[in-house]
């Protein structure tokens, strides 16, 4: 995903601290979350990426299902954060990341130096970032919804994380995040604060939403909890082709990221048909948001949230197996 944002009252900063993200695993780490589930067949061992966000896991839980049942893999799913994950293609211990935000440093890194990676091709989801508000505050302050004014409101974001200044929560520290250089060079009077998962963000929105409790905060689509809580974007300054090629100099809005997945070199050559998969995996937003949902809201395991999806979604299922 990538994922990450901010919280009103100083409860929901702790937020951070007691709920923890997947994803802390190391390359070469037998502790990495590994589930192996089918049988081996032609298609051999399967070793899929699995990063810190549920819309990826719905990802995952989908092309994983799909690999096992229909082309008789064994899947081992290896739950690691990003840039971690890429570190992997090189040793054999990754295949595949189905939804890669961006990255420039680690296409270049990876594909153009290393050529450890390659890229398979894109998802079909439109990935955006920004900065939200709950729709409460929306409502009550529009003009909130313009960058511009934030700092007339950054005396109640207060918290007692953010050293006097507002609070701008974010989620998991490994997310695509360009926030402390925006608050910076927007002369924006808050403070960065990690939550440190995106169980945590969604949390501190939906008690933010009830409790009418004042919340900034980075967050993205695709994602389920929108559904839910229907968000409202904060506007940032717009962008344009080249105004975040310097990080540290960034003050423009997060583009919008055709989200994209990448495989290992050595895989892509393999032969095996769990590559033609990945190639050939393609949905959109709201298909991943149903099965998201399914597994963040329903409580369903993947296996299950993937079987229902993919059994009233052959057509499509057919077309990723041609």
């Amino acid at each position: 995903m990538a994922r990450h944002w901010r919280a009103g009252a100083a409860g929901l900063a702790v937020l951070g601290l007691t709920l923890t993200a997947c994803g802390g695993a190391k390359v070469g780490d037998s502790s990495s979350g590994s589930n192996n589930a089918g049988s081996s067949g032609k298609c051999g061992t399967f070793n899929l990426a699995v990063n810190p966000w549920v819309g990826y896991e719905a990802d995952a839980a989908v092309v994983a299902y799909v690999a096992q049942h229909n082309l008789g893999c064994t899947v081992t799913k290896k739950n690691l954060k990003e840039e971690i994950a890429w570190q992997g293609f090189g040793t054999g211990e990754v295949d595949a990341i189905l939804e890669n935000w961006g990255h420039a440093d680690l296409t270049k890194k990876y594909i153009s130096g290393q050529k450890t990676a390659v890229d398979a091709g894109q998802t079909g989801n439109k990935g955006i970032i920004g900065w939200y508000v709950p729709p409460w505050l929306a409502k009550a302050h529009p003009d909130i919804l313009d960058s511009k004014n934030l700092n007339k409101y950054a005396s109640k974001f207060k918290t007692s994380e953010s050293g006097g200044k507002g609070q701008l929560l974010d989620g998991d520290p490994s997310y695509v995040t360009n926030d402390a250089a925006l608050v910076k060079n927007l002369k924006l009077d808050f403070k960065v604060v990690y939550a440190g998962s995106e169980t945590a963000l969604i949390q501190a929105f939906r008690t933010a939403e009830k409790n009418k409790q004042w919340v900034i905060g980075y967050f993205y689509e695709p994602q389920w909890f929108l559904s839910e809580v229907p968000l409202k974007k904060v506007s940032l300054p717009t962008y344009t082709t080249g105004c975040d090629a310097d990080a540290a100099k960034i003050a423009c809005d997060y583009p919008v990221y055709d989200l994209n997945k990448i495989v290992s070199a050595k895989f892509a050559k393999s032969g095996s048909p769990a590559y033609n998969l990945v190639k050939n995996f393609n949905w959109t937003n709201d298909d991943q948001n149903t099965v998201a949902k399914y597994i963040a809201q329903d409580k369903m395991t993947d296996e299950a949230a993937a079987k229902k999806w993919v059994d009233a979604n052959k057509d499509k299922v057919d077309a990723w197996l041609k």
